[in-house]
């Protein structure tokens, strides 16, 4: 049984494919249209479905839309239609932007945004761009569809992508995001058997969307820049930590309310985007980040207690802080944390179609867990080469690509790392990365200047998980599985100066670990690069510059590595550089 899962409604706009319970593919549309996020999320790109995305996922298995049993919407208009019946007309204001907007569940656009998704099945069939037209055109309309449609409610979306997905035999379940439909919050408990949804918190209170008001008043793109707050955050003292806890009041039973206050008045003048950065906004993000995880923890402490679990799994973009999520692990009430890595909305896609597929087969035991993110495309050696031969560009085949790699890398050069499967998700865990050494103090500054982002943005490292306990500190010993990139850990006294590059100002990392039956070719360049410095860990940072989203395809990886100071590109077996050195070949 072929279930498709599909998010379009906000941001980060994607597609799943499940087969039997089992993951086959994943993508977000960013990835082919080279449009960050896929889409802005506003109402009226709701019409914007995730058609490349789809594409892929259905070419990955061999299939055309024909082939699919149902599709899974991580959307669910009903509940905001109410007693309206679809039938009905709704109304539009010729010009909503200029109407007073009350409340965020409240907007006059939302009849527009409404009518999109309602029409989302007439549209994947009509709509479909005249070159993806192969494998949908199968499907002649709509009304002739062998599949079968559901619309999945946005958070249960989230909670099916974290309990459905996570090693765990049974969980309780934390997913906060800005918004669903109605739900910011949600909280469940998941018993191997059955999924329970114990309370949810609604709009306007969301503490996403407080997140998002305090990243555009500091002068960055909301429902985008988040963690760049979460990073300046590092530089500040929580001064005005006293505001947010006067606009965010937690109770005794895992719920919070918070206060919608005016933040220009509260904080000051917002940041001027481009704008230098004062000593007040590193306090501002300081003070929200340390309100955030406080409140977070009491969430936890009671979701703990309530289901009597000792694993939680979590899910929503908020899940993407990974400095919460360290707190969380290391001072909250479960004894395991996992984390979804498209733990926002692209994610959704993946939570509605394993959502779909289980209830459809009956809720069987789980066979399948999310071991890495590792659902993208993949392309051969035969295509790379046919490739770099069509475009004339100089390589050459590496004898021993981790053994050569290691060597480039030891000699302080940045390389782009294209290898395998792409990822699923907002980072870059080995398959469509950016290598260098951790062992330059200068080189964080290198990769934001090549990268052209702000100076304050830390850049990870990537570590061989059985070597991990020598490098980096954990409140829980053995734990030390962190193959998604979103917990930090403390760098061990004494290792500072040997990795450099890789420690924030606090003294946090942002690991990822690696073993090597996840990753062969990856596990294998940190080995190698060990062998030459004694040191079993690289930077690994997304391989892209400002603005573009992570790499996809060949033709993407050269375009960024020819228009980039990168110095070397690693492209499944082939080497580029810049200079051409001796023994590199021109292509016939």
């Amino acid at each position: 049984m072929y279930t498709l899962g599909i998010n379009a409604a906000y941001h980060d706009t994607s597609a799943c494919l499940v087969r039997d319970g089992e993951v086959i593919a994943a993508a977000e549309d960013e990835r082919f249209t080279h449009i960050k996020h896929g889409k802005r999320p506003v109402p009226f790109t709701a019409w914007e479905l995730p058609y490349h995305a789809i594409d892929y996922c259905l070419k990955e298995a061999g299939i055309t839309l024909a082939d699919i049993d149902h599709i899974a919407y991580s959307f669910d208009p009903a509940i905001m239609l109410g007693e309206r019946r679809h039938d009905e007309t709704v109304t539009l204001p010729l010009e909503p932007s200029r109407h007073a907007q009350p409340g965020v569940a409240d907007s006059p656009w939302d009849p527009l945004f409404l009518s999109y998704v309602v029409n989302a099945p007439r549209q994947l069939v009509s709509g479909v761009p005249h070159h993806l037209q192969k494998r949908f055109a199968t499907v002649r309309s709509s009304a002739e569809a062998p599949y079968r449609w559901h619309y999945v409610e946005h958070h249960m979306a989230h909670e099916a992508s974290a309990f459905l997905a996570a090693p765990f035999d049974r969980c309780a379940v934390l997913t906060m995001d800005g918004r669903g439909e109605s739900a910011t919050t949600s909280y469940g408990v998941f018993d191997g058997r059955d999924y329970r949804r114990i309370k949810q918190i609604d709009l306007p209170d969301s503490l996403g969307l407080l997140y998002e008001r305090v990243t555009r008043h500091l002068g960055f793109l909301h429902s985008s820049d988040e963690y760049k707050v979460m990073a300046l955050a590092s530089y500040g003292e929580p001064t005005r930590a006293d505001v947010f806890r006067a606009m965010v009041h937690g109770d005794r039973e895992g719920g919070y309310r918070i206060d919608q206050a005016d933040l220009e008045a509260v904080l000051g003048p917002p940041r001027v985007r481009g704008s230098e950065f004062t000593r007040e906004h590193f306090n501002i993000a300081r003070s929200l980040q340390l309100v955030l995880e406080e409140t977070v923890l009491g969430m936890t402490a009671w979701l703990a207690a309530e289901t009597g679990e000792r694993k939680l799994a979590m899910a929503g973009g908020v899940a993407l802080n990974c400095v919460m999520n360290a707190r969380v692990r290391d001072q909250g009430a479960f004894d395991e944390v996992w984390v979804q890595p498209a733990a926002g909305d692209a994610g959704t896609a993946l939570g509605a179609a394993l959502w779909i597929d289980w209830q459809q087969r009956g809720k069987p035991a789980r066979r399948w867990t999310m071991e890495h993110a590792y659902y993208g495309p993949a392309f051969d050696e035969q295509e790379i080469a046919a490739f770099l031969d069509q475009a004339k560009l100089p390589y050459r085949r590496l004898d021993d690509v981790a053994g050569e790699t290691a060597e480039l890398l030891a000699q302080n050069k940045i390389i782009g790392w294209f290898q395998g499967r792409m990822e699923f998700g907002p980072r870059a865990l080995g398959a469509r990365s950016i290598l260098a050494s951790p062992i330059d103090p200068s080189m964080q500054q290198k990769l934001n200047q090549i990268k052209d982002r702000e100076d304050f943005r830390p850049v990870a490292p990537v570590v061989m998980e059985e070597r991990a306990a020598e490098w980096f500190t954990a409140a829980c010993p053995g734990n030390w599985r962190a193959p998604f990139m979103l917990f930090v850990f403390d760098v061990k006294s004494g290792r500072e100066d040997r990795i450099p590059a890789v420690c924030h100002v606090d003294g946090t990392a942002r690991v990822q670990t690696v073993r090597r039956e996840q990753n062969p070719a990856y596990y294998d360049v940190l080995a190698a690069f060990e062998q030459r410095t004694g040191v079993p860990i690289l930077v690994n940072t997304s391989f892209n510059t400002r603005g573009e989203p992570i790499v996809c395809t060949p033709r993407d990886a050269v375009e960024c590595f020819w228009t980039s100071p990168l110095d070397a590109l690693v492209i499944g077996p082939f080497l580029l550089e810049k200079p051409a050195r001796e023994g590199v070949h021109a292509a016939a």
